[in-house]
Formats: C-alpha cells, sequence, structure tokens
C-alpha cells in the first residue's frame, strides 16, 4: 500500500560520495533535501581502497573543494597519510593524495549530514520514480513510502542489480555484502532510459598482524603540513606508512593454473571492467612477459588491523585467493580477513544525459555517480556536487551550472561522459584535459570559488579566506614586478653566484628572476627581498611565474576553443533538415543535441566535415532570420 510520506525539493537516492555531495549541495542552496540510502551505516562508503586523490583526481577534489562541497574537507578530517606524487613532474599532473581512516571518514560525513539545516536522511530502498508531464513527480520506497519531490538525484553507485562474483560462487549483492538495489533499473527504464552492465573488483583484505614487513619497503607520508581543502589548518598529523612489495613468479604460476576457475576467462562476467584497474589475473594473463607487479599494503584505518592490498582486484576461487596471497614476500603467514570480489551491476549509458546532468527524456531526473558508468570515488563525488546543484537551480528556476573543458576537470568529466562512447568504466586521466597547465589542483579556488559563491553554494567563510587570499597574491605578485636590480647590485651578485646562476647584464625584477630554474621563491624570501607569505601564496607565484610563457600559450588556446562553445545551436534545430549530414552523425545529434558547435565537435561519430555542414546551415538560418 502507498502513501504520502511528505514531501521535498529534491530527493537524492543513494548516500555514497556522489549522493552525500549531491544532497548536502542542494540543502546549502536552500532546497529541502531528502537523502536516501539503504544504510546508513554505510553513508560514504569506502569498499574499494580507503584513498582520496592521485592524478587528475586531486585536481577533482580541490575543485569540489572550491565549489563549496565536502570531500575535500572530510578527507583532511580522516586523513591518515599524505603525501605529493609526481614531485619530479610539473605542477600540471603533481597531485596530492591521501590515505584515509575508512571508519572515520564515514562518521564524520554522517555528522555533517546530521547537522546540515534543510536536509533529512532517511533508510529506505527507493523502488520507483513516478513523474508526469511536466516532468519528476515523486519517487517510492519499498514500504509503500511516497515522497513529492520537485527534483530527483539518483547516486546509486554499483547497487542496481548489483551481483557478486568470487570462483563459482555467485549471488546478488551490493559492495561489502550490502542488499542491492534490484528494482529501481526496471522503473529507470521504465521512464525511457537506456542501461548498460558494467564490472568492478576489489582485492582481499589482510590482517596487519600476520605481516611481515621487514620483507617490504615503508612508503611514509610526506613530513611537511599538506591538505586538500583550502579551509582545512596547515598542521602536522600522526601518519601511518603504506608498504611496497612485488608478485613473484610463483604468484603468476597459481594464477595461471587456476586460469580455468577464473570467471574473468570462464565467460560468468558479463560486464566490461575498468581498463586502468584490472583484475590481477588478467594484469598476469595481458603481461605474460613481466616476473612481477607492485603491490601497496595500505591501512584502512586508526583502529583496525584490516589492510588492503592494492593491485590485487581479484575474482579468483577463495582458496585460489589465499594461495595467491601466501607467495608474495612479507604475506607468506597472512591471514585473509576478506574475500576479493567482482561486481556486476546496471548503469545509464550517460550520453542520454545533458551537460547539467539532467536526463534527457524526464525534466528533474538527474544522474551522477557511477551509475553514469564511472569508476572513482573522486569522479562520483565531483558528478554528485554538480548534479546536486542543478538540481537545486532547476527548482528554483535559475540558470544551470555548466563547466567547461577550459574551466574544470569536472568539466572534461562530465563533457566526455556525454559526448564520447564509453564502453568500460571511465577514469578520469590528465591526459584527458587538453587545458591541463591551467587546470592545477592548486589554483582550483582561483578558477571555481567566484562560481561557487555565485549560485550560492559558498558561505561567508570561505569568500572571506578566499578573498584575502587573493589580497595578499597581488600585492606580491606587484612587490615582485615592481621590485628591480641592476647589474651593479653587490648583494645581487653574491647570491646569484651562490647558486650558480648567470650574473646580470641588465636591470631585472624579481618576478623575472624566478623564471630561472635555478631560483626558489623561499630564497627571494631568506634574502629580504620579498615578504613572508603563506606557502600557498608562495606556491601560486613561483608557478605562474616559471610557466608564465606556457600558461599564455594555452589561454590563447583556449580562447579559440571558446569561440565554438559560444556558437549555440538552437535548441529546437530539426538536423533531419541539414543537409550534407552524414548518417552516423545524424543520429549522434538528434540524440546528444549539443548546445554548442564546440560540443558538437567532440561527439564520438560527428566528424570536421560533418561540423562545416552544420556551420553552413545554421549561417543560412542566421542570414534568413
Amino acid at each position: 500500500m502507498v502513501y504520502d510520506a511528505g514531501s521535498y525539493d529534491v530527493v537524492v537516492i543513494g548516500a555514497g560520495h556522489a549522493g552525500c555531495e549531491a544532497a548536502l549541495a542542494a540543502a546549502r542552496m536552500g532546497c529541502r533535501t531528502l537523502l536516501s540510502t539503504l544504510s546508513i551505516e554505510h553513508i560514504a562508503l569506502m569498499p574499494c581502497n580507503p584513498s582520496v586523490g592521485g592524478p587528475a583526481k586531486a585536481q577533482v577534489v580541490r575543485e569540489i573543494d572550491a565549489l563549496g562541497g565536502e570531500m575535500a574537507i572530510n578527507t583532511d578530517k580522516a586523513c591518515i597519510q599524505m603525501r605529493m606524487i609526481n614531485t619530479g613532474k610539473g605542477p600540471a599532473v603533481q597531485a596530492l593524495r591521501a590515505q584515509a581512516d575508512k571508519h572515520q571518514y564515514h562518521w564524520a560525513m554522517v555528522d555533517t549530514l546530521l547537522q546540515q539545516p534543510g536536509l533529512d536522511l532517511l533508510m529506505a530502498e527507493v523502488e520507483k520514480i513516478e513523474a508526469d508531464q511536466s516532468g519528476v513527480a515523486a519517487v517510492v520506497t519499498r514500504t509503500g513510502a511516497r515522497y513529492l519531490c520537485k527534483a530527483v538525484v539518483v547516486t546509486s553507485g554499483t547497487y542496481l542489480k548489483g551481483r557478486i562474483i568470487i570462483g563459482d560462487v555467485i549471488y546478488d549483492g551490493g559492495p561489502n555484502n550490502q542488499v542491492p538495489a534490484m528494482k529501481l533499473s526496471q522503473s529507470l527504464m521504465e521512464l525511457g532510459l537506456t542501461l548498460g552492465r558494467f564490472k568492478t573488483g576489489t582485492p582481499p583484505r589482510i590482517n596487519r598482524r600476520s605481516v611481515d614487513f621487514s620483507k617490504m619497503i615503508e612508503q611514509p607520508g610526506d613530513e611537511r603540513p599538506l591538505r586538500f581543502s583550502y579551509l582545512s589548518p596547515l598542521e602536522p598529523r600522526q601518519q601511518i606508512s603504506c608498504w611496497l612489495t612485488h608478485s613473484t613468479p610463483l604468484t603468476h604460476q597459481i594464477v595461471m593454473d587456476n586460469i580455468h576457475r577464473a570467471p574473468m576467462f570462464t565467460g560468468v562476467i558479463k560486464g566490461r571492467g575498468p581498463r586502468y584497474c584490472p583484475s590481477f589475473e588478467d594484469k598476469v594473463v595481458r603481461f605474460s612477459h613481466k616476473s612481477s607487479h607492485q603491490l601497496f599494503i595500505e591501512p584502512e584505518g586508526r583502529n583496525t588491523d584490516e589492510m588492503y592490498v592494492q593491485g590485487l582486484n581479484t575474482s579468483l576461487p577463495e582458496d585460489v585467493q589465499l594461495q595467491v596471497l601466501r607467495s608474495i614476500p612479507g604475506l607468506e603467514n597472512v591471514h585473509m580477513m576478506r574475500t576479493g570480489y567482482a561486481i556486476e551491476y546496471d548503469y545509464v549509458i550517460p550520453s542520454q544525459l545533458k551537460l547539467s546532468l539532467e536526463t534527457r527524456v524526464i525534466p528533474g531526473l538527474f544522474t551522477a555517480g557511477q551509475v553514469n558508468g564511472t569508476s572513482g570515488y573522486e569522479e562520483a563525488a565531483g558528478q554528485g556536487l554538480i548534479a546536486g546543484i542543478n538540481a537545486a537551480l532547476k527548482v528554483q528556476d535559475r540558470e544551470v551550472l555548466i563547466l567547461k573543458r577550459s574551466e574544470a576537470y569536472l568539466g572534461v568529466l562530465i563533457d566526455d561522459l556525454v559526448n564520447k562512447e564509453n564502453d568500460e568504466p571511465y577514469r578520469l586521466l590528465t591526459s584527458r584535459a587538453e587545458y591541463r597547465l591551467l587546470l592545477r589542483q592548486d589554483n582550483a579556488d582561483l578558477r571555481l570559488t567566484a562560481k561557487g559563491r555565485e549560485i550560492g553554494l559558498v558561505d561567508d567563510v570561505r569568500w572571506e579566506a578566499f578573498s584575502l587570499k587573493l589580497d595578499r597574491l597581488e600585492a606580491a605578485k606587484k612587490q615582485m614586478v615592481e621590485t628591480t636590480f641592476t647589474p651593479g647590485d653587490a648583494k645581487m651578485t653574491s647570491f646569484l653566484a651562490a647558486q650558480n646562476s648567470a650574473p646580470l647584464k641588465d636591470r631585472i625584477s624579481l618576478w623575472e628572476l624566478l623564471r630561472r630554474p635555478e631560483i626558489e621563491i623561499g630564497q627571494l624570501v631568506e634574502q629580504g627581498w620579498l615578504e613572508e607569505a603563506p606557502p600557498d601564496i608562495l606556491e601560486q607565484l613561483e608557478i605562474q611565474s616559471k610557466y608564465e610563457g606556457y600558461i599564455n600559450k594555452q589561454r590563447e588556446q583556449v580562447k579559440k576553443f571558446e569561440k565554438l562553445e559560444e556558437r549555440r545551436i538552437p535548441e529546437d534545430i530539426d538536423y533531419g533538415e541539414v543537409y550534407g549530414l552524414s548518417n552516423e552523425a545524424l543520429q549522434k545529434l538528434q540524440a546528444i543535441r549539443p548546445r554548442s558547435i564546440g560540443q558538437a565537435s567532440r561527439i564520438s561519430g560527428v566528424n570536421p566535415a560533418d561540423i562545416n555542414v552544420l556551420l553552413i546551415n545554421l549561417e543560412k538560418a542566421r542570414r534568413k532570420s
């Protein structure tokens, strides 16, 4: 029996990383919001690696933070190790990576949700989404509760018709043996959405007390204080090390001897898995010439002995998993606490979405996270934030927020999902961002905080901190540009000699001097030529100075890119009347209905000739009007 249980502006289905961001964003923007979850005990669950960040992903976390989201703040609260990776490379690919206490991450997020005004938390399984002529109307739970609403954000992760696979053991289930959502898929299809089937996996967990770390290489965190959120205090934290070991020829032989029992190769697993995070048995087969693979033993929290074997994702039978583990140096006597598994699940094919993450078929229905065919906590949280923002904006009858590829990694992520054909779970990479020198993790606040403020998600505390940083940055840069030295300056001559740097030939400013590779900004402060400033200010100044030429070139590329983005395509255009389009381009354009020529040019199957045809027809229509 269905009964009326209440009314909300926005309902979010699923409380993983996407759902938490979506619900918090909508509530903080003034919408009465309901967050529904299958299990309150598993909110913001980290069923795979309990880590946040890494290449491209760290940039997303910082962008979430700059816009007023929660993941960065929560990661800083729960962090048990943090380090900067790719330090030997340029700033475009340097990235923070944090190991999180997965239990503390969950507790901290639950507390944030419960403290948020305008947000209600509900433990229930939503089985149906109702819609009428105007769009979304209500959601209905398994127990018959019907909640009226104006917008719905589906963030169901890998739970839709979830199927756990361990060797020849197969059963319905969600991550960490939770209850799957078995009926929501049918409701989405009845609404007109097309679903696909993907697969992901996770490695076994082991007991710390059964590990011999003397046979491994320690991987400590950075000694200097680091943080993801621009608001978190920069202070030392007690860190827990990770450990590096390797598989052996015996490990690989065990896999090959049991490959006939591996679901990846017996046809049991139907869904396509992520190429950049393959199962261990897949790596052994594909890279048969390699005698070993790196494996990282990572802590899952401060108050647990459970450790994560990064690099050993597997769906091999349980007995084989144990053999594999005990063939690895340091794990000869290991105790396996949880078995690795594969999970298959339904996902929404994302080409059915607008760039706002609203579905094309049902107004007010948004999807975000792994349900859109992505992998990774960071990609999920970023989508959740954008979907939650746009759900709130739609309810408030305001212009939607769409981030361009030139503005944010979040823009790259969503643009790729909507426009490209993804036959495997999508993972964000720095190589996917053509303007990555502009989209660094260090400048996410400079790029996006003003946008967050404009939509009402950046509060006064964050805005005041950001404004102070801007003032300090401008003042310091002005000082560096105006402070100059001549070739006869004795102190400068001595300093340059000590740094093995060429002597001055002409007058030079501090800003120009810093472009020299051997000169560091901290040295300028030590010499008294530049006032002391917070580390993030100094970092920003150094990057802007040393890479100024490259940054300016990329900005010129962005100007060309934005010319195509500004060529808007009428929403009511009938592509069937555009003479000269290829059949494939016609089908794709009709299905995706791009906002601009720029977006149309990135759709799979739309070639340059089709774009020229489209431009000619748009120009004819403009002249005629």
